[in-house]
């Protein structure tokens, strides 16, 4: 019988290796400042331009959709070539749209939002799927760490935007980070991350691991949309409906994203042990019930207690969902994850770039951001109900 053909990627050095997971949390790092600081700063883009919450929805939409054609092109650059061009041109692109993100017109800051999710759908899915290839057994772990350093910039990118707010200096800090993800990208253009893929005969057909199909890929494809669409939705107009929500002395309403990303920076340092123990089927129900119950809270309260302490709740339960999903796709499709993954990772940028400008869209013909803010809540339930058909815990 004649032998198929896989591809599979030659691994750096163990030190090398290490070296390059450092440097792309530092790339996580600078990618969470990057992607959530519209979030904050959107009510003075508002003030700014004039717009309403449909106009505002126009950001996610652009940033996102860039992203989509980024996740679309990478796929398929990272098959020829290897994790290292797509990486470093995201990381590169990130930089330059974010500098430009000050623009005088509202069209050229959606051209530079544009420019900047390109670079995330370039840098995003190549990063998560090197670390899903390169720490196998410890995948969930190491992806939570990974995503754990994204969480962070996406907690400095709220302080920082209320300083830029105060201080009516928006255009250095975005020259600032800009720079850092140029010297950023340098550095990693000159590491080994390992030879492109060369085509290798797999295992014989009774010894490899069941693979997924495509119904799992149709349900994986599913929580990928909706998770990523559920935590922008909630992320981007977390500051908008903090502001409406209750009467504020200051521009404290701001600080309602670091909230949401300080739970997901803390869910994910503590996920990476817990999945040490416990099995990731029973940790993403249990942090979806968490965040649903966060996203009710945060979207009926009217205290700054209740916003921000709502917002802390959903970001805690949603913080081990996407790298458990990545490792799901990992664990499941084996080498074929480089070929799925770009799909996901579309469907992630999708989900991005549309439940966002819904919540928009909702709230300007209820005339209520609340009921927008249902959105995010009815992805927890969708998700909920495709884990259970999708069934983690008989796959292994």
């Amino acid at each position: 019988m004649m032998s198929s053909k896989t591809q599979i990627l030659e691994n750096a050095s163990p030190s090398s290796q290490s070296v390059i997971f450092g440097l792309l949390c530092a790339g996580f790092v600078v990618n969470g400042i990057v992607i959530s600081f519209i979030g904050p700063i959107l009510p003075v883009f508002m003030a700014k331009w004039g717009l309403d919450d449909s106009r505002a929805g126009l950001f996610s939409l652009v940033q996102f959709s860039g992203s989509l054609a980024g996740v679309l092109l990478s796929s398929a650059l990272i098959s020829a070539k290897g994790f290292k061009p797509a990486i470093t041109l995201g990381v590169a692109m990130l930089g330059i749209g974010f500098a430009l993100l000050n623009a005088p017109t509202f069209a050229l800051a959606l051209v530079a939002s544009g420019i900047y999710g390109l670079g995330y759908g370039f840098a995003t899915p190549g990063t998560n799927l090197w670390v899903g290839e390169m720490y196998r057994e410890r995948r969930a772990s190491a992806l939570n760490i990974m995503n754990l350093a994204w969480g962070a910039g996406a907690i400095v990118s709220s302080p920082l935007a209320m300083l830029t707010v105060r201080m009516s200096h928006v255009t250095p800090v975005l020259y600032f980070v800009g720079a850092i993800c140029a010297a950023l990208a340098l550095v990693l253009l000159r590491m080994p991350f390992g030879k492109p893929p060369q085509e290798e005969d797999p295992a014989p057909a009774a010894t490899k691991p069941k693979m997924g199909g495509v119904g799992v890929a149709a349900l994986l494809g599913i929580l990928f949309f909706v998770y990523v669409g559920t935590e922008v939705g909630t992320s981007y107009w977390a500051p908008a409906h903090a502001q409406r929500a209750t009467t504020w002395s200051t521009n404290t309403w701001t600080l309602a994203p670091m909230f949401f990303f300080a739970g997901l920076l803390s869910g994910r340092g503590t996920v990476a042990a817990i999945l040490l123990r416990w099995k990731e089927v029973t940790v993403a129900v249990g942090g979806l019930l968490l965040a649903a119950t966060g996203e009710l809270i945060f979207l009926s309260a009217r205290s700054r207690l209740g916003l921000f302490g709502g917002a802390f709740l959903a970001g805690l339960g949603l913080a081990g969902l996407f790298p458990i999903f990545i490792a799901w796709l990992s664990k499941w499709f084996g080498v074929r994850a480089r070929k799925v993954g770009g799909v996901m990772f579309a469907l992630a940028a999708g989900g991005s770039a549309l439940m966002p400008p819904l919540v928009g869209v909702v709230s300007r013909y209820s005339g209520s951001l609340r009921l927008g803010l249902l959105v995010p809540l009815a992805g927890c339930i969708v998700m909920l109900a495709v884990i259970g058909l999708l069934r983690p815990g008989t796959r292994g």
